[in-house]
């Protein structure tokens, strides 16, 4: 299925955390809990959605994502006030809004995931990345084994729906253990799992080890090794490989995150936050917000970059989100989207992946075979 227009999706950037881990790249700070701006932060955000008011109009409110760093540091009474604002700020709703946020280990219990829900929160994503205590020191994460387990009992307990972020690639890392990371988050009742491949980014302190020959990461062939064996343990679970790095059990699936991949609307709210609205076939406009917490909160600047889409722009970001989806790309949306036949153009190359099995193309969709998804960078580029 592919999404509605008028649906729109919000994401809430929370730009801190406890500590900054090693392989991070994204736009955070770190802070301590005690000098964290709980209430600055959240009548900044509201600011924000005043000024965005006209952009909403029309618009029906599908999932709000808050993101980071590390939004369950941020209290849940500031959290609770931003969540209002953005449904009041919408004039429709999906039948049932998706609220989720993301938690580390260490700063989630039973408690605190009571009182996300009691603030409308009804999804947690949990940072575990692995349930060994040597890879947790390795990526410099602040939980062991047994607080990644705490928390996701407490979730369970306390939350209608709990994910897990899980990684692998880490050097000396096992089928077997991950393996046996997979089957006790899924025994811990968490029934949805983002697993991703350690990549080392050019702009973070992994970056600059491993330009100075002194991190040592796993072969290329043992990331394939791990995740054929991911899919495995998952297929035996019974859950869906319904994205590259996605697995979930039966109605499970991140509404949020399949908005973005068939190309839905959404708003991006805070520090570096990064929005993107369609303005009509063919038009879409994406924005990038200060990504200086303290200057955004002062509202000197509010957009740093924003940026116009054509249908060329439209086409390949569909290209490259929906082929990493199980369903593929939905020709009919895309074309709604773009104002143009996204084959157009490029029917030579489809017509040649086809034929190496790189490709399908079924009705209106069209997909990269599971099997091929370890070759999908290159597929997608090869239709650029």
């Amino acid at each position: 299925m592919s999404s509605d227009p008028t649906e729109t999706s919000v994401y809430v950037h929370f730009p801190w955390c406890a500590r900054k881990c090693p392989y991070c790249d994204f736009a955070t700070e770190p802070m301590r809990s005690d000098a964290l701006p709980h209430d600055a932060y959240a009548d900044a955000l509201l600011r924000e959605l005043d000024a965005r008011a006209g952009d909403l109009q029309g618009r029906a409110l599908k999932s709000v994502f808050f993101g980071g760093g590390t939004p369950s540091l941020w209290a849940p009474n500031a959290l609770k006030r931003t969540l209002e604002g953005i449904r009041e700020a919408f004039e429709e709703a999906a039948d049932e809004v998706e609220v989720t946020v993301e938690c580390n280990p260490s700063s989630l219990d039973r408690e605190h995931a009571s009182l996300l829900r009691e603030a409308g929160v009804n999804r947690v994503s949990i940072g575990v990345q692995s349930l060994r205590d040597p890879h947790l020191r390795f990526l410099g994460r602040l939980h062991d084994r047994d607080r990644a387990l705490a928390a996701l009992d407490g979730a369970t307990k306390e939350m209608p729906r709990v994910s897990a972020d899980l990684m692998f690639g880490m050097p000396g890392q096992t089928i077997g253990e991950l393996g046996e990371d997979i089957a006790r988050i899924a025994e811990a009742g968490v029934r949805h799992v983002s697993a991703y491949a350690l990549t080392i980014e050019e702009k973070t302190m992994f970056g600059s080890l491993y330009r100075a020959g002194k991190l040592r990461v796993a072969p290329e062939e043992q990331y394939a090794e791990l995740f054929e064996h991911a899919e495995r343990c998952f297929t035996d679970l019974g859950w869906t490989h319904y994205e590259v790095s996605n697995y979930a059990d039966d109605g499970e699936l991140s509404r949020h995150n399949l908005h973005y991949w068939r190309g839905g609307a959404y708003v991006g709210l805070g520090a570096a936050a990064v929005g993107c609205l369609d303005q009509g076939p063919g038009r879409a406009e994406r924005w990038r917000n200060e990504p200086n917490p303290q200057r955004y909160m002062r509202q000197q600047i509010l957009e740093v970059e924003v940026e116009e889409l054509g249908p060329d722009e439209i086409i390949r970001e569909a290209l490259m989100l929906g082929l990493r989806t199980v369903d593929g790309m939905n020709l009919v949306s895309t074309e709604r989207r773009a104002g143009r036949q996204p084959r157009e153009g490029r029917e030579h190359e489809i017509e040649r992946a086809i034929e190496r099995g790189n490709l399908v193309w079924d009705g209106d969709w069209l997909r990269v075979p599971v099997d091929r998804w370890l070759k999908l960078d290159g597929i997608v580029r090869d239709l650029f």
